[in-house]
């Protein structure tokens, strides 16, 4: 099953067609994508009885986070050895490093993304995965029943604030406007073969920068949110980014960070890409004068 958010309402894709959940369930289930996270369990029985349900083809250009508004951001770093090693980091081995996105940040699968004046942003493709129902003390083997879906993300980082000051700045640095595209959809994990061995990508300008497997990571998702949710319960609707395989534009020599005018594409086979363009900041000479 994949859900999408559709110009701000709730739809299920199948091929080049969307399915108005509102709409299609006589106002059982709303349009608000975010909602459905709490009805995960009702919605996905609803899906299941419910056979042909008349779809329209939709503008791609259209599709947000199927994510919008979530309660909690969590971001796993250094979460692949390869990658840990490039950012002259040791290699965590008890426990992955944890920070946030702020939500302001979320946002769809498309677009333009202003470069924050005087900083260096760099490209993050990760694996992102949506809670389905409340999660606590969930143990690793159970974990994949907690997760409603996964879908395509990019951690984009400003290095210079990241790295700033006495203690690195993670949250804030990884939280500018438009820093955390989601999309284009949410595909359930019974889609895969192995939903623990995804391929994933990024590109500048057409040239491969990163590509990976999630079955390199050094805490997969089970093991993620068995150790978050030892700590503080994991809400319907909450992001996980998983982390990012090596690659990224701080770890080249020299270092290599986006432009205006670069093309950002985003990918994870068998669910889809994001693509994005950068602008330089337009109230960068507003802040100057």
């Amino acid at each position: 099953m994949r859900i999408a958010n559709l110009d701000g309402r709730l739809v299920l894709v199948a091929g080049d067609r969307a399915v108005d959940v509102a709409t299609a369930s006589d106002g059982r289930f709303e349009a608000d994508p975010q909602r459905i996270y709490e009805r995960w369990a009702e919605f996905r029985s609803w899906v299941e009885s419910s056979a042909d349900l008349p779809g329209e083809s939709f503008d791609a250009a259209a599709l947000g986070s199927p994510a919008p508004r979530p309660a909690q951001v969590f971001a796993i770093g250094l979460n692949y050895a390869e990658h840990a090693a490039e950012a002259g980091f040791a290699t965590p081995d008890t426990a992955p490093p944890v920070f946030t996105k702020f939500p302001s940040c979320i946002t769809g699968p498309y677009g333009e993304v202003a470069l924050p004046a005087g900083g260096h942003t760099d490209w993050e493709v990760e694996l992102v995965a949506v809670i389905g129902r409340r999660a606590e003390r969930v143990p690793a083997p159970q974990a994949w029943s907690y997760v409603a879906g996964v879908t395509v993300g990019q951690d984009l980082s400003e290095r210079v604030s990241q790295l700033a000051g006495p203690a690195p700045q993670f949250s804030l640095a990884k939280s500018f406007p438009r820093f955390g595209p989601m999309g284009p959809w949410l595909v359930t994990p019974d889609e895969f073969a192995d939903p623990d061995d995804l391929e994933l990508s990024c590109s500048v300008n057409g040239e491969v920068v990163q590509s990976g497997r999630t079955s390199r990571l050094l805490f997969g998702v089970p093991a993620i949110i068995a150790h978050l949710s030892a700590v503080l319960p994991l809400l319907p609707g909450d992001v996980v980014f998983t982390g990012t395989p090596p690659g990224v534009g701080m770890g080249r020599t020299p270092p290599r960070y986006l432009v205006p005018g670069d093309e950002l594409v985003s990918t994870v086979a068998g669910i889809g890409e994001l693509r994005h363009t950068f602008v330089a900041d337009a109230h960068a000479g507003a802040e100057q004068d």
